[in-house]
């Protein structure tokens, strides 16, 4: 099998809600993202997807992942798409960094595989493990009420996993938590997530504040050693996010025992093949993962749905099912909430059929 053609579609994913909201006055109403398919000699196509988080959330924006394929794309033609390890290398070669570019490229080509071997991927990245995954909530930072509002809300529809979006304020963030705490009961999960938008001193005052609370700690700070110094003030268990962007932290952090929890974003690392990796790594070391990634619709809510669902659910923290954010369903067959939790699509590859007259015409195309 021979890579034939590359093609890139854009498309517009707004929310349901209105508004995502997070640290640092950081927000987006209509996501920007971009879907992959290549085309290869044998008739099969594989998709994928890829949505930053706007352009202030980590080193990637969502035009950047279609600039990044014209360097790329050309790469791939002539190539064979289920010889993962050849991909990657090709994609490094040609564009060194970059992981979110490569994402999509890369999960493609493991849906081409998947095709190819007429088998799901959760087959072929470690097997079933589960019977579904558990999802965890967003909540978009808003005021106090506001918040448990919304968990209030979620809760009654299956959650039992809320991500409370803070990194304001010190003293409206313990506002925040302890308000979303309040209304949820023991066994529930509540995780206060400052997507790096705190300060060293009032990480320091929030993880105290809120010392009496069930409550796990995400990403306070801006950098891996100023998360470390709050890591090694608090009992409360502890999550790492932006700053987990490979292998080469992972071991880092594993070394510093700098976390409980990491978040495994798919594009951020550069794809499944890499994801896979790390989450191997994790399982060996006994760390839990929220196996999700940026953002993104039905492909991308796939895509993590494979990937977590052939994890042992004692190393799967949560996952994120994206697509029921948006109001714009973008492929047929994509998984769905089901009283909070989902399973993967049954047919080969991701399992999933973009919806052309939604996405309409490519805006690349490489041949």
């Amino acid at each position: 099998m021979k890579i034939t053609a590359v093609h890139a579609y854009q498309v517009d994913l707004p929310l349901k809600e209105g508004r995502y909201s997070w640290s640092n006055g950081n927000f987006v109403e209509v996501f920007d993202s971009t879907v992959v398919a290549i085309e290869t000699d044998s008739g099969l196509t594989g998709y994928a997807e890829c949505c930053p988080l706007g352009s202030a959330y980590l080193p990637s924006y969502a035009r950047g992942v279609r600039a990044g394929m014209e360097e790329i794309a050309p790469k791939l033609i002539g190539l064979d798409p289920t010889n993962l390890g050849a991909i990657n290398r090709a994609m490094d070669a040609a564009l060194r960094g970059h992981p979110y570019v490569k994402a999509p490229l890369d999960i493609a080509c493991w849906d081409l595989l998947g095709k190819a071997a007429n088998l799901p991927l959760v087959t072929l990245l470690g097997g079933t493990a589960q019977d579904e995954v558990r999802l965890y909530r967003a909540i978009s930072q808003e005021d106090p009420e506001t918040m448990a509002a919304k968990i209030a809300s979620y809760k009654a529809e299956g959650y039992t996993k809320f991500q409370l979006k803070v990194g304001g304020n010190a003293d409206d963030d313990i506002d925040r938590i302890r308000a979303c705490r309040t209304i949820l009961d023991d066994t529930d999960i509540l995780v206060a997530d400052a997507n790096t938008g705190w300060t060293r001193h009032e990480a320091a005052r929030v993880v105290d504040a809120v010392s009496d609370l069930d409550v796990y700690i995400e990403q306070p700070c801006a950098t891996y050693e100023e998360c470390l110094s709050i890591r090694n003030r608090t009992a409360k268990p502890f999550v790492m996010d932006e700053n987990i962007t490979g292998l080469d932290m992972l071991v880092r952090g594993l070394g510093d025992d700098a976390f409980d929890v990491i978040n495994l974003k798919i594009s951020k690392v550069g794809g499944l093949t890499k994801a896979r990796t790390m989450r191997d790594v994790c399982v060996a070391h006994g760390i839990p993962m929220t196996i999700e990634d940026t953002w993104g619709g039905d492909i991308v809510t796939a895509a993590i749905a494979h990937l977590a669902q052939a994890t042992p659910s004692d190393f799967v923290f949560s996952a994120t099912d994206f697509n029921s954010y948006g109001t714009k369903t973008i492929a047929a067959n994509a998984p769905k909430r089901d009283n909070g939790g989902m399973k993967t699509p049954s047919g080969p590859g991701l399992g999933i059929e973009p919806d052309f007259d939604v996405l309409g015409k490519p805006v690349l195309s490489f041949r």
